[in-house]
């Protein structure tokens, strides 16, 4: 059984966590700029502005996690 690299690891990390905080920063955005009322295009921005946010953030994190563990074997 071959195992994952390290580079590998910490990619899917960064791909999972920046998919998980794009759903997120979406649902989140699209929230927020209806409850602030904010006109027209700008909810556009908004909603954009907050998810590639925290796609970047969960992206980060994840990926970080994956580094840390990736020493260790199970």
């Amino acid at each position: 059984m071959a195992r994952d690299s390290c580079l590998a690891r910490v990619g899917t990390g960064i791909a999972v966590g920046g998919a998980v905080g794009g759903a997120i920063g979406a649902v989140y955005g699209t929230f927020e700029a209806f409850k602030y009322k904010i006109p027209g295009a700008m909810k556009i921005r908004y909603v954009g502005q907050t998810t590639l946010g925290s796609a970047a953030i969960f992206g980060l994190f994840l990926g970080a996690g994956s580094l840390i563990h990736c020493g260790r074997s199970y």
